[in-house]
């Protein structure tokens, strides 16, 4: 991609603004006519709110900032309401000062009251975390099908930017399915993003992106900076959200078992490789044993080391990071179709993906 911008996820820093650098490539997404009605109209009988301000009004209670102190540094964020019993969704590096012992985590709700949470699970391959208060009676946010989100889609996101709580920006979902690699070599997140251009800034981290009928499309994770900046500055209107449909599969499973779990097809990529799809290694390679896994989903569908995959149902693939990306978007023991090129030989494969627990 032309013109390469600087990505960093969007937790605040106490005392400052750190970020983490990611890159960003490639560019999916379908159009379709939407229109986010934007009235403010009131029922002359009730005084209710339509528009923006109808569905800010319904998400808000729902959305809480969250303040993280631990022995690796503090840090904010944004989360929202998952279940009526206490259970909350944000980032996994919203919370990942507080993780390991040592660490408070503390939310707090849209009236100004405070609790205590602890970190039921998080994945730092997903980028998502599951925190629990002692409360119950909350009202959750509804969690959308993001595989029916189109590009020009309306959408609102609600967080606390700056540590400023309860912040509503709106915009437009503006491009899908951008594949985004964040973190570090510890903790690297893939996500198949939904980019908006709605204002995401520092803070808004973990918080919810909601569409027209107010119910969550995604999670508000990154946004692009131009090079040269170190830290996340603000909004340019590129922002980043985890897609509804990987935030529900995997905060099930966080909270059924404390772990997530993703999928893989058990090769090894070769990072030097410069020309057209995606070459798998061409020999073992230390620490990471062999270019294609024994018996792994890609031995059994007869990928061999130096085949290049060129397409994943039918998406063409171009860099390592869209490929690892596309197969995450997946769930374990869905089964993928690989455009393949051995030599002068180009064929289909089917490859069932297997299951891989996060750390």
């Amino acid at each position: 991609m032309v013109g390469l911008v600087l990505l960093s996820l969007v937790a605040g820093a106490l005392g400052g603004w750190g970020a983490q650098e990611i890159a960003a490539r490639g560019d999916q997404g379908r159009s379709a006519d939407a229109a986010l009605p934007v009235s403010v109209e009131r029922d002359p009988g009730a005084g209710r709110l339509t528009g923006v301000a109808g569905i800010a009004a319904e998400v808000l209670p729902s959305v809480v900032a969250i303040e993280v102190r631990g022995p690796q540094g503090a840090g904010t964020g944004s989360g929202f309401v998952l279940r009526e019993d206490g259970y909350l969704l944000t980032n996994s590096h919203v919370v990942s000062a507080a993780d390991g012992g040592g660490g408070q985590v503390v939310v707090v709700f849209a009236d100004g009251s405070e609790e205590p949470a602890e970190i039921v699970g998080r994945t730092a391959e997903y980028d998502l975390a599951v925190i629990r208060v002692n409360r119950s009676g909350l009202k959750p946010l509804a969690l959308a099908d993001s595989d029916d989100v189109v590009v020009g889609d309306p959408v609102i996101a609600i967080g606390a930017p700056l540590g400023l709580q309860s912040t509503v920006t709106t915009g437009i979902v503006s491009a899908l399915n951008r594949p985004v690699s964040a973190g570090n070599q510890d903790e690297t997140a893939f996500i198949d993003a939904i980019q908006t251009d709605a204002a995401i800034n520092p803070g808004n981290s973990g918080g919810p992106l909601v569409d027209a009928d107010g119910q969550v499309v995604g999670i508000n994770s990154a946004i692009a900076q131009p090079p040269g900046l170190g830290a996340a500055g603000g909004s340019i209107g590129l922002g980043f959200a985890i897609p509804s449909n990987q935030a529900r599969r995997t905060a099930e499973e966080l909270i059924e078992t404390g772990r997530a779990t993703y999928p893989v097809i058990g090769v090894l990529l070769d990072g030097t490789y410069t020309g057209e799809g995606v070459r798998v290694a061409t020999g073992a390679q230390p620490d990471l044993g062999q270019p294609v896994v024994p018996d792994g989903p890609a031995d059994r569908a007869g990928i061999r080391p130096g085949d290049v995959i060129l397409e994943i149902d039918g998406r063409p693939v171009t860099e390592n990071d869209e490929l690892v990306v596309a197969i995450r978007a997946r769930a374990p023991g869905d089964a993928v179709t690989l455009t393949v090129r051995s030599g002068e030989d180009e064929r289909e494969v089917r490859v069932v993906l297997d299951e891989v627990a996060t750390q």
